[in-house]
């Protein structure tokens, strides 16, 4: 692959479209669609920025015995989508606080233990090249509605029998929740 050019197409609020031009190695000329968060993409080193811009929050009660999922309406897909409690790092903030602050803005829980931190990696690696931290640990507290008028979130604690239920039964999970969570469960 060989990378010719980068485009912007249209600015947002919060993503950036581009269209990246390449050659295949067979030489064919190719368009790829993406999105960023970055809104000033000007070459490939750009493209593959290696900054985290999101934490995602994977949490178990104190005894291990739950876990906390999210069920919020997004738009993107036009229905309630099932996922980890996630949200965009501020300006200024480490990955940590990052996470204590969206854990509680979106279920009222305090994050009382980390118990791992993994590396960064991507979020949707077909349409953008945003990374995301992962988080996980112990949360506590009592569950309160999100902060935001512009989230419509329930959480709640799942055991691992509900989430095997859910496993079978759902298809509105999102892909990394839905592969932790079966991991979880079964104990693979």
């Amino acid at each position: 692959m060989e990378f010719k050019s980068i485009e912007k197409v249209h600015q947002g609020k919060f993503i950036t479209r581009y269209d990246l031009t390449y050659e295949t190695v067979k030489g064919n000329t190719k368009r790829y669609e993406m999105i960023s968060r970055n809104n000033d993409c000007k070459n490939f080193d750009d493209v593959k920025s290696d900054k985290s811009e999101a934490v995602v929050l994977i949490m178990h009660d104190k005894d291990n015995t739950k876990i906390l999922l999210n069920k919020e309406f997004r738009m993107a897909v036009g229905d309630v989508a099932i996922n980890f409690p996630a949200g965009l790092i501020d300006p200024g903030e480490d990955v940590e606080t990052a996470a204590k602050r969206e854990l509680w803005e979106e279920t009222g829980l305090t994050l009382t233990e980390v118990k791992a931190k993994w590396p960064s990696s991507y979020s949707a690696v077909g349409v953008m090249n945003e990374r995301s931290e992962v988080i996980i640990g112990v949360a506590e507290g009592e569950f309160a509605p999100s902060t935001s008028d512009e989230e419509e979130i329930e959480a709640a604690w799942y055991t691992k029998d509900e989430i095997k239920e859910m496993l079978k039964t759902s298809t509105k999970f999102a892909a990394r929740t839905q592969a932790y969570c079966y991991m979880w469960a079964y104990g693979a």
